[in-house]
């Protein structure tokens, strides 16, 4: 029964920690189809000469893309239903080469995205508490007004909605929407982009291809990575991670605990058998033996567990759950 509690242990540690870990990688995957593996902005709220940036950016190997963004806040609303949300003005061909977006297009194109022509393309969530859907259109509220002889009065423009894009993640399918980048510095007034996003080879080195760019970009830059957007989310992840493996461990260390009390309540009940087994063969214990064979024990179990492992690997999901 110990081994069993013991058993029972390192299944539920191993699979807990196995969810966990692909919930995270799931959120994460989730989370960068929307964002940029690094961003470099001015702290004066314009990077004038971002292409000069984004060369310098682009001679480090690890970075694969570059495209410029405009991120401003503004009010849309259509028929009385009003929603604040984050604007980011793109340039679609650049874009859909540092982001998923293209791909997680629900309706229409991040193409449709022109010009003059103020489009915008909104979240499924936003679309959906908005009522609106391709062809319709929306009115956008600017947060810097225009001086007239009555006073200040809010800058609007009105948008028709090209596009609707569904990342799977709530906070960027309610609250983000998408414009071109040029309408976008018409709009709010800007001499020159936010700044520029960057995709990488390998994200998991995005804190360290920032620190990189940090020595080797021009300038009186922010560098930001994709792990200090969200730090908060993620450190409560690794937290909670570690909290499951402390907890778990613990029910593993019970376990182990009462198979050590079973197994010492074993030698004091068989002290006259033992007695009677080492009178009648004397013994040689040495500690070399006890590694030695430890070890290949050891051995033999990973061994043993290498063909089983292959197997599982080799299995194709599509074609295991075709017939079930």
């Amino acid at each position: 029964m110990s081994m069993t509690g013991i058993a029972l242990g390192v299944a539920a540690l191993i699979i807990v920690l196995s969810v966990m870990n692909g919930f995270q990688k799931e959120v994460r995957d989730r989370m960068l189809s929307v964002l940029a593996h690094v961003e470099v902005f001015s702290p004066n709220g314009g990077l004038v000469d971002w292409q000069q940036t984004a060369h310098e950016a682009l001679r480090n190997r690890a970075v694969l893309a570059a495209a410029p963004y405009v991120e401003a806040q503004a009010l849309l609303t259509r028929q009385g239903i009003m929603r604040g949300v984050v604007l980011r003005g793109v340039e679609p061909s650049l874009e859909k080469q540092v982001s998923g977006l293209g791909a997680e297009m629900k309706a229409g194109r991040l193409d449709d995205l022109k010009p003059g022509e103020f489009g915008i393309v909104l979240g499924e969530q936003l679309s959906q508490q908005l009522g609106v859907e391709v062809g319709e259109k929306l009115i956008l509220l600017a947060p810097q007004g225009s001086i007239t002889p009555v006073g200040m009065l809010p800058r609007f423009k009105q948008f028709t909605v090209v596009g609707i894009f569904a990342s799977g993640h709530y906070e960027f399918d309610s609250a983000l929407a998408l414009m071109e980048i040029a309408d976008a510095q018409t709009l709010f007034q800007l001499a020159a982009p936010t700044g520029v996003r960057l995709r990488l080879q390998d994200m998991q080195r995005a804190p360290e291809i920032a620190l990189e760019l940090t020595r080797a970009l021009a300038g009186d830059l922010y560098i930001r990575d994709w792990t200090r957007q969200n730090q908060t989310w993620f450190s409560a992840v690794q937290i909670e991670k570690r909290m499951m493996f402390i907890i778990l461990t613990l029910i593993i260390a019970v376990a182990a605990f009462n198979l050590v009390s079973s197994l010492v309540m074993t030698v004091t009940n068989k002290q006259a058998d033992i007695a009677i087994l080492r009178t009648e063969l004397p013994s040689d214990l040495k500690l070399l033996d006890v590694i030695r064979i430890g070890a290949i024990a050891c051995v033999l179990s990973v061994l043993a567990t290498l063909y089983p492992s292959w197997q599982a690997a080799r299995v194709r999901p599509a074609e295991a759950l075709r017939y079930e």
